[in-house]
C-alpha cells in the first residue's frame, strides 16, 4: 500500500512540474531563458566552427601554397613565351621594313646591280671597324665591291671566302674615301678614326663649307662609284695658318644598327696607283 502511494505521489509531482513548465511557457516566462540557452549554444557552436576552420586551413595551407607556386610558375613561363613572340614579331617587322627600304633604293638606282646580305658578325677589335656578311665568292662577291644601304655608303668588301665576306666600314681608321660637297662643289677625302668619327681632310681653304652640307662620293680614285650619300657636315674648322680646312661629318648610316646591306656587284674598283707619278729620290 505504501509503494502504491509513493508511485502515485511521484506521478502527481511529475504532472505538476510538467504542467507548471507548460503554464510558464504559455505565459512567456521562459522566453528569456530560452534565448540565453540558445545564445550559449550558438556561441559554443561558433567557437567550435572557428577552431575547425582554422585547423582545416592550417592542414590545407601547404597544398594551397604548392598549387599557387605551380600556377605562378606556369604564368611566368607563359609570359616569357609571349614576350619572346613579341620580340620575334618586332624583329620580323623591322627586317621587313629594312628590306622594303632596300628594294625601294635599288629601284630608284637601277644603274647598279645589287646583292642583299645580312650582317652576321662584327670585328671584336676596338681599333678596327669591320662587319661580316653572309655572302661570299660563291655569290659573286669580290674584294673591293662597295657596300651600301638605303641610307648611304657603308664601306667596301675587304676580304672574301666562299660563303662570307668582310666589309671595311668607312669609319675604320684605315678607310679613305674621295668625296665632294654637294653645295660647295669642293672635293675632299673622308677619313675614319679609332673612335668611329668621320672627318674631311684635304679640303681647300677657299671652299665655302657650311654645317648641313651633304657629302657624296666623288668617284675620284676609282674606289667607289660617284654620288653615293655619305653624310652631312657637322662643323667646320678653318685656320689661316693651315693649308687645308677640316670638317666633322655625321654619317648617314647608323652603323650600330646595321643588319642588312646591299653589295654593288657591277662595280669594279680601279687601281690607279701605277698611273700616279711619283717623285724620284
Amino acid at each position: 500500500m505504501r509503494d502504491f502511494l509513493n508511485r502515485s505521489l511521484r506521478t502527481t509531482i511529475v504532472f505538476l512540474v510538467a504542467g507548471g513548465i507548460l503554464m510558464l511557457a504559455l505565459g512567456g516566462y521562459l522566453s528569456s531563458a530560452s534565448r540565453g540557452i540558445t545564445g550559449a549554444f550558438v556561441a559554443v557552436q561558433t567557437w567550435f566552427s572557428t577552431r575547425y576552420n582554422a585547423i582545416q586551413d592550417f592542414l590545407s595551407a601547404p597544398r594551397d601554397i604548392a598549387t599557387l607556386r605551380q600556377r605562378n610558375a606556369e604564368l611566368e613561363a607563359e609570359v616569357s613565351r609571349l614576350q619572346g613572340q613579341v620580340i620575334e614579331l618586332q624583329q620580323q617587322v623591322r627586317e621587313t621594313q629594312i628590306l622594303a627600304a632596300l628594294v625601294d633604293f635599288s629601284r630608284a638606282n637601277p644603274e647598279s646591280t645589287y646583292k642583299g646580305a645580312a650582317v652576321i658578325g662584327r670585328d671584336p677589335s676596338l681599333f678596327l671597324h669591320y662587319v661580316i656578311i653572309n655572302r661570299g665568292s660563291s655569290d659573286g662577291i669580290l674584294r673591293g665591291m662597295p657596300v651600301v644601304t638605303n641610307q648611304g655608303l657603308v664601306g667596301r668588301v675587304d676580304a672574301v671566302i666562299a660563303n662570307a665576306a668582310r666589309v671595311q666600314l668607312i669609319t675604320d681608321p684605315a678607310s679613305a674615301v674621295n668625296v665632294r660637297l654637294q653645295n660647295a662643289e669642293a672635293d675632299a677625302v673622308l677619313v675614319g678614326s679609332v673612335t668611329g668619327d668621320l672627318s674631311l681632310d684635304m679640303l681647300a681653304q677657299d671652299a665655302t663649307v657650311e654645317v648641313g652640307d651633304v657629302v657624296l662620293t666623288s668617284g675620284l680614285g676609282g674606289g667607289y662609284p660617284p654620288d653615293l650619300i655619305v653624310g652631312q657636315v657637322l662643323n667646320v674648322r678653318k685656320l689661316d695658318v693651315e693649308l687645308f680646312q677640316r670638317a666633322a661629318v655625321q654619317p648617314a648610316v647608323d652603323f650600330a644598327r646595321l643588319q642588312i646591306v646591299l653589295v654593288i656587284t657591277n662595280f669594279r674598283p680601279v687601281d690607279i696607283q701605277p698611273l700616279i707619278p711619283t717623285t724620284s729620290p
